[in-house]
């Protein structure tokens, strides 16, 4: 299969405004993909699409809590009114938590499979739309290698990241025949504000986020780039 020009192909990306959405953003607007920015900080994304248009390319921010079905649509409607069309969409929305499972809250688990697995359910639902009317189109989700390596603390972290996967592999048999890519794309551990966060959230300086190195998000951008250009 020849590579893809992505050139002029427009992409909404959820979770841009920090980490790996932000650093994929950047590389997608690079090879000269017009960006929609989604994300709850929209001060973050402002930021964000001055330096993509100070570098030449072409962005747009979006308020988006991909929790709701609604704001997802709107993402993708206001991706096609800036853009003319919507060539793919990359389900990056998501946050973490470190607990037991038995410690862990029933609210805490519900929210995570709203934001994490219900949330990429909502943006591959809207894109579908645009998507299957022009019977073309590269979905991707960003899950995690916690998809299938268990481990102690992130237990339903990590079945919200196997959830993601195991949709995402069904979705790509779905539209296959529509024309529609469909990538599930899993990470080891990423030097993001994850940590940071999830210590926020958690109120305890317990993670050791310090002393917990991994890979520059540049790394997972050029895996997303890599797989738009080549399915």
């Amino acid at each position: 299969m020849a590579k893809i020009d992505l050139q002029g192909k427009p992409i909404a990306i959820t979770g841009a405004s920090s980490g790996i959405g932000a650093v994929t953003a950047l590389a997608c607007a690079k090879v000269g993909m017009p960006v929609a920015l989604a994300a709850r900080r929209t001060e973050k994304l402002e930021a964000l699409k001055e330096r993509i248009e100070h570098e030449g390319g072409k962005a747009i921010v979006v308020r988006c809590d991909v929790a709701s079905q609604d704001e997802c649509d709107t993402m993708v409607e206001r991706t096609v009114e800036a853009f003319g069309s919507i060539y793919s969409v990359f389900a990056n929305a998501g946050f973490g938590a470190k607990h037991d499972l038995l410690d862990t809250s029933e609210a805490l688990l519900r929210e995570m499979f709203e934001v994490n697995f219900f949330g990429t359910v909502h943006t591959i639902r809207a894109a579908a739309k645009p998507m299957l009317s022009a019977q073309a189109g590269h979905m991707l989700i960003c899950t995690s290698c916690l998809s299938a390596l268990p481990s102690p603390g992130y237990s339903v972290y990590s079945a919200t990241k196997s959830a993601q996967h195991h949709i995402g592999r069904a979705l790509g048999v779905e539209l296959a025949p529509s024309g529609i890519h469909v990538t599930t794309v899993h990470p080891v551990r990423t030097r993001t504000e994850f940590f940071e966060a999830m210590q926020l959230r958690q109120g305890a300086d317990t993670l050791k986020v310090k002393d917990r190195p991994g890979q520059p998000a540049e790394r997972v951008a050029d895996a997303v780039i890599k797989a738009l250009r080549k399915p």
